[in-house]
């Protein structure tokens, strides 16, 4: 999946009329995340700068991108929703980040969440690994606004709509003004939990135990080591 979007960024950006981008998923989820089983040791390495490579590019992108959110949206989908420029979610839809659950941590949502929702609301989160509703997103300031599942079209409709009537070299050159300061630290950031969770995080059993015991459907025999 990270390389079918790698593909269709690279096929966007050969159409500088195309001002925004939107990612949606079905009914049920807008994504519940990283399939765990790329989360293992001898995969991890590969995976994790794949997908923080897309992440990054969303946030430097000179197009708008907009997260239309329903149902699930958990871990490195919600990661993916949350650094989107404009978020619309269901309120009944289910946002957390989980991977403590299972000895790990969510690194773009260790890096930026506290500049969406505060520090204090974005530690409680990534610690606890506890899920909110979409409109618990809302109120929170992790997404923009929220809205009954079946009027969800609509609002994103009508934001796209105003964007249709601005002009796509403005809103490029404004998006990056906006994230001028803050896209300095995000980088830096996102490089140094990412190297974290590489070289500290991973080298630890509960890590490893986290994930083997989801992947066998048992709970846990954490080690603190």
């Amino acid at each position: 999946m990270m390389a079918e979007l790698a593909a269709a960024f690279a096929e966007i950006d050969q159409h500088s009329e195309i001002a925004f981008v939107v990612f949606a998923g079905s009914e049920q989820a807008f994504s519940a995340g990283v399939d765990v089983a790329a989360h293992t040791p001898e995969l991890i390495h590969q995976t994790l700068p794949k997908f923080h490579s897309v992440i990054s590019k969303i946030v430097s992108w000179n197009k708008i991108s907009i997260a239309e959110v329903r149902g699930k949206c958990l871990g490195g989908g919600a990661e993916l929703a949350m650094i989107c420029d404009a978020v619309f979610t269901a309120d009944d839809a289910t946002w957390g980040f989980p991977e403590i659950k299972l000895g790990c941590f969510p690194p773009v949502a260790v890096t930026a969440l506290a500049s969406l929702v505060g520090h204090k609301k974005a530690t409680e989160l990534i610690l606890s690994g506890r899920t909110i509703t979409g409109s618990g997103a809302a109120e929170i300031g992790l997404a923009t606004s929220t809205c009954p599942s079946h009027e969800l079209a609509q609002i994103v409709s009508a934001f796209l709509d105003d964007l249709n009537r601005l002009s796509p070299a403005a809103l490029a050159v404004t998006k990056k003004a906006i994230y001028a300061w803050d896209s300095m630290h995000f980088d830096k950031g996102l490089a140094r939990a990412e190297k974290i969770y590489l070289e500290e995080l991973m080298q630890t059993s509960d890590a490893r135990e986290g994930i083997r015991a989801f992947l066998e459907k048992r709970p846990p025999r954490w080690e603190g080591k």
